[in-house]
């Protein structure tokens, strides 16, 4: 049931327990059009429009950092592709995300461009820019990602960067400071407002400080395929565990991190700290089977996904944002707080969206609603059920 406002609005209330300011309090959430009115905690009794959705659990809508593809879909050239996962991305609790191009030439970086500005307005999750990852990266740990692309990176950085930013297509870019030049392009990028990420990287402990000098503020996918921590040289992963100034992007998936790793990054980070992101390829939310990653056969047994190479690699993840919570729950020792901040405003500050990521009057009315074990039972974007409801 809903009603009216007086501007003409849907207007409706949301009991349950509502995230606010990292606590689970009961109480009950108003929405308006498109936008949260007002937020109650304690006893919500009182002049409320009628309750059209009661949940056990009341989040921000999760904003997913990295996203290769998913639903059989993959991130590249095919605006449908972003259109259907923006469809699709909502049943797991989403509500933005990023899609992700991994290292590849100039006339993949423009196809992907082109892609995200014919769907950018697409219903569903909505996708506030693209995320580069590479190809300034480490030939080292390029894990997944084609040699010759990275070594070719900075002809091709020099022949799209700069219009790729003046399009507005990137907010997020993970490179490798230890490359030459890769401090200058920290500066560049920060100055034109995209978030930078440092991972694929072995950089030393005193190379990764450097890049946090520069301007990084985020570590992806941390302990994966960077520099790891030894006692006498830190490496990267030393460097994003005891640098306040970076928050660290964290696969929940007991199978990129074990257990006890994912236990010691909420232990020296914090949940405020923490981004929880999927990594996803075109095989999450599938069976198992073959998939692709930038072109790249990829082999699914539906917990990981793997080339098909002697070392059986890891390419990407089958993980969904709601899984991640539940096992940041299960595996990592979170708090359903904590994992819900990490998967939720944590990653809509580092991208700097002011109107979501948090459960207050004004801002966007993005939402995911939960049930008792952590299934998304209803996700609302912009004050309309997008799954659910």
């Amino acid at each position: 049931m809903k009603t009216e406002s007086p501007g003409g609005h849907n207007r409706y209330t949301i009991t349950g327990r509502l995230l606010v300011d990292g606590r689970l309090q009961p109480g009950a959430l108003i929405v308006d059009g498109d936008r949260i009115a007002e937020v109650r905690t304690g006893d919500a009794r009182g002049d409320l429009p009628p309750t059209r959705f009661a949940a056990e659990v009341v989040s921000p809508g999760l904003v997913d950092l990295q996203v290769n593809g998913g639903f059989g879909m993959e991130v590249g050239a095919d605006a449908e592709a972003l259109r259907g996962l923006a469809a699709r991305l909502p049943s797991t609790g989403v509500t933005a995300f990023l899609p992700t191009v991994i290292s590849g030439g100039a006339a993949s970086y423009w196809a992907a461009a082109d892609a995200w500005e014919a769907a950018r307005e697409a219903p569903g999750a909505r996708l506030p820019g693209l995320h580069l990852e590479g190809p300034l990266l480490a030939p080292g740990r390029a894990g997944a990602h084609a040699a010759a692309p990275i070594a070719a990176a900075d002809a091709t950085l020099e022949g799209v960067l700069d219009d790729l930013l003046s399009a507005g297509a990137v907010r997020l870019m993970t490179l490798a400071p230890e490359r030459p030049g890769a401090l200058d392009r920290i500066g560049t990028l920060r100055a034109a407002g995209v978030v930078v990420s440092l991972g694929h990287s072995d950089a030393t402990f005193e190379q990764a400080i450097a890049g946090i000098d520069a301007g990084a503020t985020l570590a992806t996918h941390l302990f994966n395929a960077m520099s790891p921590f030894r006692h006498r040289a830190p490496g990267l992963v030393g460097a994003a565990l005891v640098q306040d100034r970076i928050a660290v992007g964290l696969i929940a998936d007991g199978v990129h991190t074990h257990p006890g790793a994912l236990q010691l990054a909420l232990r020296a980070k914090g949940a405020d700290s923490i981004a929880l992101v999927t990594d996803a390829i075109a095989a999450a939310g599938m069976p198992p089977g073959r998939y692709a990653l930038a072109g790249i056969p990829v082999i699914s047994d539906g917990d990981s996904a793997r080339l098909a190479d002697a070392a059986g690699t890891l390419a990407g993840s089958t993980l969904t944002m709601d899984r991640a919570v539940r096992t940041m729950v299960a595996l990592g020792g979170a708090r359903v707080e904590e994992a819900l901040t990490m998967a939720s405003t944590v990653p809509a500050r580092l991208l700097g969206l002011t109107d979501a990521g948090r459960l207050l009057a004004g801002q966007r009315a993005d939402l995911a609603l939960w049930s008792a074990d952590l299934s998304v039972t209803t996700t609302i974007v912009a004050g309309a059920p997008a799954f659910g409801g």
